[in-house]
C-alpha cells in the first residue's frame, strides 16, 4: 500500500506478484501441438489462459480454454457458430496457428489499480505480467486482485 495524498493505494504489480512466485506461469512455445497445449492447462491450476511465446519467449497472444476446447471438441458445437472459423480451428495444430493475437498486458512497475481498471472496462479476467523484453514473468487473475483486496486494509 503507498499513501496518495489521503487516499491510499494498493500498489504496485510487483507487490501483488512477490507473493505469486511459487506459481506455474502457463507458457508454451508457438510451435506447441495440441498435447503440448493440453498438459500447459492441466498444470496450471489457477489460469485459463495459456500464454503463446516465440522462440526468444516473447509473449505472442493467448489461447483461452474456450479456443482449447473449440478446437478439440469442434464437431460438438452447434451449426450456428461461424463454420469457417471452426474449420479453421479444426485444421489448425500448432498453437500459433489458432492463438488470440495482441494480448493485453501489465508489467511490474504497473499501478496496481489502473491494471485494474483496465482488466475491469476490458472485461479481462487474467493478465500476463511482462518484463522489458516482452517475456512473460508472471500472471494475475482477477481473484489475485480479491484476494490481495481482501488481506489488506485497502477500504474497497
Amino acid at each position: 500500500m503507498t499513501e496518495t495524498g489521503n487516499r491510499k493505494t494498493p500498489g504496485k504489480i510487483a507487490d501483488l506478484i512477490k507473493d505469486l512466485d511459487h506459481r506455474k506461469i502457463p507458457v508454451i512455445n508457438e510451435e506447441a501441438g495440441i498435447d503440448e497445449i493440453i498438459q500447459a492447462f492441466a498444470r496450471s491450476t489457477h489460469s485459463r489462459l495459456v500464454y503463446v511465446v516465440d522462440p526468444k519467449g516473447r509473449l505472442k497472444g493467448f489461447l483461452s480454454l474456450g479456443n482449447l476446447v473449440r478446437h478439440v471438441f469442434f464437431h460438438l458445437h452447434e451449426f450456428h457458430i461461424n463454420t469457417r472459423r471452426l474449420t479453421h480451428i479444426a485444421l489448425s495444430e500448432k498453437a500459433g496457428h489458432f492463438m488470440q493475437r495482441a494480448p493485453h498486458f501489465a508489467v511490474a512497475s504497473d499501478d496496481m489499480e489502473a491494471v485494474l481498471q483496465r482488466m475491469i472496462k476490458e472485461n479481462i479476467k487474467e493478465i500476463p505480467i511482462v518484463d522489458e523484453e516482452k517475456k512473460v514473468v508472471a500472471d494475475l487473475t482477477i481473484v489475485d486482485f480479491l484476494d490481495h483486496y481482501r488481506k489488506s486494509d485497502f477500504e474497497l
